[in-house]
């Protein structure tokens, strides 16, 4: 068994990274997290309770994934782990959604993130290091635009659930206004089909904490006089702030962070 120094960087650095405009803010001074001479089962260890820390919500602002545990958000997102979670929040979901009496008047929504909630990136991420490197929005760009991201199946099968139950499907993204038509195109083509509306990040909403626009974004989706009784995100930015929905349901991703 291989014994080696894992030392875990992580710098307190909010990374804002909406998948157009991520902004960097540091904070006054750097943690660094020693752990001398652990064994191999050990790293694993410490980066399952890394990666369940950011799950749920624990974890300072972070960057990047920490270079000695690179190799195991690989080994996540590409094995059964990773499906076996989508399930399992999916499914309680749509359960809740099942439990729910909607009213008669069309008004009780579900709001949907996309990336890596219904639409998966994991072919972008699988080249460029599954979160290890750091994030480079032309790039990202390049991909979107690209037209070819696929489904989450876990999170298609809700989807149906949700619009076959009678909610108003509301799809609230970072990406910006300018790749609408690509991610209709993109949406309709990975099975996605009759949302009530698709939101993405105008000119206005450049360079606003995705917590803050998403938040503003529900706010005009109350004040339209939908109730929002579900929503589902990657992201706890997805998910917290204000006009919140009755039950929020987090999608698993340890590969990027969003403020």
């Amino acid at each position: 068994m291989t014994i080696f120094k894992l030392f875990l960087l992580f710098s307190f650095l909010s990374f804002s990274f909406s998948e157009e405009t991520p902004n960097h803010h540091a904070f006054p001074r750097p943690l660094i997290l020693e752990y001398a001479e652990l064994e191999e089962e050990e790293v694993s260890l410490r980066c399952r309770s890394w990666r369940f820390a950011g799950e749920a919500n624990n974890l300072s602002p972070w960057k990047t994934v920490p270079k000695e545990c690179a190799e195991h958000v690989k080994e996540y997102m590409n094995g059964k782990g990773y499906v076996y979670d989508l399930e399992i929040a999916n499914k309680e979901a749509g359960e809740f959604a099942k439990s729910v009496k909607l009213k008669e008047d069309g008004l009780d929504a579900w709001v949907f993130d996309i990336d890596e909630t219904l639409l998966s990136n994991l072919p972008y991420y699988a080249a460029h290091g599954y979160g290890f490197e750091v994030f480079d929005h032309a790039k990202f760009d390049d991909w979107v635009e690209k037209g070819v991201t696929p489904a989450i199946e876990a999170s298609l099968k809700l989807y149906e659930d949700i619009l076959n139950l009678g909610y108003k499907v509301i799809l609230l993204t970072g990406r910006s206004e300018s790749h609408r038509a690509v991610t209709v195109d993109n949406l309709i083509n990975a099975g996605f089909r009759d949302w009530h509306q698709l939101i993405l990040r105008s000119s206005d909403d450049k360079g606003k904490l995705a917590v803050i626009y998403k938040s503003e974004k529900r706010s005009e989706m109350e004040k339209e006089g939908f109730r929002i009784l579900g929503n589902s995100g990657d992201q706890w930015s997805d998910l917290l702030g204000s006009s919140v929905s009755v039950r929020s349901f987090k999608l698993p991703n340890p590969m990027y962070f969003i403020a």
